[in-house]
């Protein structure tokens, strides 16, 4: 396909370029990227761009970190950060954050709390574990430490309302979710641990100015991201992010021909 790209996008290096992962990097639920982005994002590299994951997913598909080969990764909507191979942060929620945060009133909800190696799941009787649970050797909810949680979700019809509870009595916890395109899926992360401050937090220590940052983005959870960031690009259609992008890919599978582009155009500069 043809892309025109806008006149402003950054070419100048040092350059750092943030992807979420579902709906923007690679398809929803998806675990590989697409080979015409794959292809974009090694001539970025070779080009000198820093490239980061900055995912709500706990854990990156190995296949993706394989191809990308990223500096750095930020899971859990921010809030467990590597870079290289080195722990950078780690948000976990307080005893008193934790205990209301799950003094839900979302009866037959699906629970699951993750730490930094396992996730632990609350399911309603006669409710089966997803295959992803399954795959990832998931245990009871009721085992799950006091300690070292730094997510938890819930997957439930009237998670809006509990969401909007929740805002009230602990405004400084992060919340993402419980709207389009998830209305029914909430992620509760502790305070601080999102994925603007984590974009913050890669560009220091990867020595890149905050004003050549680039993040990619598609959901709710990507808001304060595209806000944080010198230049954003929004994947998909949803209007909540449209406000605070500067320019827009219109379909995820578009994404490769919009990088090879870019890159074009910084080889050019060069």
């Amino acid at each position: 396909m043809t892309v025109t790209l806008p006149a402003d996008l950054p070419v100048t290096p040092p350059l750092l370029m943030a992807f979420d992962l579902d709906g923007t990097l690679i398809p929803d639920a998806g675990r590989e990227v697409q080979p015409d982005a794959a292809q974009a994002l090694a001539r970025l590299r070779a080009l000198g761009v820093k490239l980061a994951i900055i995912t709500g997913r706990d854990t990156p598909p190995s296949q993706v970190l394989r191809v990308m080969q990223p500096d750095a990764v930020a899971t859990n909507n921010g809030g467990r950060i590597t870079v290289g191979a080195d722990l950078h942060a780690e948000a976990r929620f307080s005893d008193a954050d934790l205990e209301a945060t799950l003094a839900h009133e979302l009866d037959g909800a699906r629970v699951v709390l993750f730490t930094a190696d396992g996730l632990y799941v609350d399911l309603p009787p006669g409710v089966e574990p997803e295959p992803w649970m399954v795959l990832r050797q998931f245990r009871p909810l009721a085992d799950a430490p006091r300690e070292g949680i730094l997510k938890v979700g819930y997957y439930h019809p009237q998670v809006a309302a509990f969401a909007g509870r929740l805002r009230t009595t602990h405004p400084h916890l992060v919340l993402t979710g419980a709207q389009d395109p998830y209305p029914h899926f909430l992620t509760v992360t502790p305070q601080g641990a999102h994925k603007g401050a984590a974009l913050t937090l890669i560009a220091d220590a990867l020595n890149v100015p905050h004003t050549q940052t680039v993040a990619f983005g598609d959901s709710d959870n990507d808001e304060a991201m595209l806000d944080v960031a010198a230049y954003a690009v929004q994947v998909g259609s949803l209007p909540l992010l449209t406000p605070h992008a500067n320019t827009r890919v219109p379909q995820q599978a578009d994404l490769g021909a919009f990088l090879h582009a870019w890159a074009d155009r910084l080889a050019a500069t060069r």
